[in-house]
């Protein structure tokens, strides 16, 4: 037996699967079908993963994007679903923390998070350029940053 298929088998989310799940377990069940899902599964995680990164620079969730595409991993691969679960819970730990701290510091892990995002804002138009498509009372400032 591979080693995959023993880490599947020792996975408490693989022995608790409902039974809605009965198709993943005719999959499973052979040895082509359950390759062919697992490709598959790999393909579909990475190319939401990288449609999340490709995101992160702009405003918008490409960081839920990429816990989706984790999720997708983690619904096939062990080492995904452990990464998944730290994840979440340094986000639990951050969160209560945070929210444990006076409103200066969560204000300024705020602004922290804002500057990271105007940072990877100023980068993208540093390197594709101001889009033209915005309407000039836009573009017309943007234009007038640094480097633009």
């Amino acid at each position: 037996m591979s080693t995959s298929t023993q880490d599947d088998e020792k996975s408490p989310a693989r022995a608790a699967a409902p039974a809605r799940w009965e198709w993943q377990r005719r999959i499973r069940a052979n040895p082509t079908t359950h390759l062919i899902y697992r490709v598959f599964i790999g393909i579909l995680g990475f190319a939401i993963i990288a449609v999340g990164i490709l995101l992160l620079p702009l405003p918008g969730p490409g960081w839920v994007i990429i816990f989706v595409g984790l999720g997708v991993w983690a619904s096939e691969f062990v080492w995904a679903a452990r990464l998944l679960a730290w994840t979440r819970q340094q986000v639990r730990v951050w969160t209560t923390w945070l929210a444990r701290q006076n409103p200066a510091v969560r204000g300024l892990a705020g602004l922290g998070v804002a500057a990271i995002v105007a940072a990877c804002l100023y980068g993208y138009l540093l390197w594709k350029g101001v889009p033209t498509w915005l309407p000039d009372f836009v573009e017309t400032p943007l234009g007038r940053l640094p480097g633009l």
